[in-house]
């Protein structure tokens, strides 16, 4: 059983400062002191705009990323503690790079690639418009933008050599709220759709041949990947799995049962989705949850007692389904029973927001450990997952957002 925060020995190929970057002192220290002059004031807007850097040179221990309103704290994963803070307006999501330093950071103009290791902003960005899913796969980290269609596919252990990397490339026919994924064989399976309507998706080879098809997924959305390499996008009436190069579709138990956010894990066969069925529900809270078995094409209910947000859904270093509750408690899960083994309090209750963009408690799992956030308390939680027991707690200066953070591999 483990009952610490895993820890792996981080690179010694961190990227130096971007040039370009506006330093500050870090989270927990003391900043600069304000002034009234105009010089300080430009200088002040001028950070805003770039994003203000941590001055250390101690690479950070397995890096979190929360963002807050107006920027993102970095902090130790081992201690929680924060080691810096970067000011970026706007609303920003981050999610791993898929190495042992970076995050992406999704921003108003696109993708940015954030040296969470050493708390700098780089200057490898992936620009274009409403920057949307990043999925990590098979040791290949994959971009989608929905205001382009146009898909990144690269190598991130590439970041460490401070340029951006050079990889494959593909533009959907139409620019649509999208995600791909590349195999392990080089091939490529991204979302169809246009703005106005999302219907399956297709797969190309790795010369970009079109080598299948299937439409039969009104409003994809989402992904997972489960043991076997069987990949799957959530349909509004089920969900549509891409195995050994076919497409089967997994039919929802009711007309409109959508399911459109996934968890997978290599250790099991079994997807974890959620799991709504009212298309008129301004926002629905769903406590249901769908359990998608890829080997046997069958999918299970399972009913929480608890409704849940889109940030709730998580996978155990054993493939166990995570599920954080508004009752406050974090579910363990037998993907392969539908039975709860453990329901470990975490958090006081909580209610989803009907704006998808504001706070709510979020979970981010790296290893044995579970991170949820409690933005109503500005407090950040490590948890145990095999033993249950919380690790340790930090208060932020602020509430947080979104949570995630470095992870090496996939």
């Amino acid at each position: 059983m483990n009952t610490s925060i895993r820890s792996r020995a981080l690179t010694g190929t961190a990227l130096a400062l971007a040039a370009s970057a506006v330093l500050t002192a870090c989270g927990g220290g003391g900043g600069t002191s304000s002034s009234s002059s105009s010089d300080a004031k430009a200088q002040k807007e001028q950070k805003a705009a770039k994003g203000t850097q941590d001055t250390g040179t101690t690479a950070v221990a397995e890096p979190l990323v929360a963002t807050f309103d107006g920027g993102l704290y970095i902090l130790d994963g081992k201690t929680l503690k924060l080691a810096g803070t970067i000011e970026l307006p706007g609303f920003n999501r981050v999610n791993p790079a898929g190495d042992d330093a970076h995050v992406f950071v999704s921003t108003d103009s696109g993708f940015r690639v954030l040296d969470a290791a050493r708390r700098t902003l780089t200057g490898i960005t992936y620009e274009g418009a409403k920057p949307g899913h990043v999925v990590r796969h098979a040791g290949r980290t994959v971009l989608f933008t929905d205001g382009t269609g146009e898909v990144n596919v690269l190598d991130p252990a590439a970041l460490a050599d401070g340029e951006k990397p050079e990889g494959r490339t593909y533009t959907s026919a139409e620019p649509h709220h999208g995600v791909a994924i590349e195999l392990s064989n080089g091939e490529l399976l991204s979302t169809v759709g246009t703005e106005e309507k999302r219907t399956g998706a297709l797969v190309l080879d790795r010369n970009d041949k079109e080598i299948a098809r299937n439409e039969n997924c009104p409003g994809v959305h989402g992904e997972a990947a489960a043991r076997g390499e069987a990949v799957a996008v959530g349909c509004e009436d089920g969900i549509l799995i891409y195995k050994d190069g076919e497409f089967t579709k997994v039919d929802a138990p009711d007309d409109y049962g959508r399911i459109g956010n996934q968890a997978g894990s290599d250790a099991s066969p079994v997807l974890l989705g959620d799991y709504k069925t009212d298309p008129d529900a301004e926002l629905e809270r769903p406590t249901r949850v769908s359990l998608i078995d890829t080997e046997t094409a069958k999918l299970r209910l399972v009913d929480l007692g608890t409704s849940y947000s889109f940030r709730s859904l998580g996978r155990g270093p054993h493939g166990e389904a995570l599920v954080l509750g508004t009752d406050g408690a974090l579910r363990v899960i037998d993907p392969e029973t539908g039975r709860t083994e453990k329901k470990i309090p975490v958090v006081d209750k909580w209610q989803e927001p009907l704006d998808w963009q504001q706070p709510r408690p979020t979970l981010f799992v790296r290893d044995h450990t579970a991170y949820v956030s409690e933005p109503g308390t500005r407090e950040l939680h490590a948890v145990d997952i095999e033993s249950g027991e919380k690790v340790t707690s930090v208060t932020l200066p602020k509430s947080t957002n979104e949570l995630s953070g470095v992870v090496a591999g996939h």
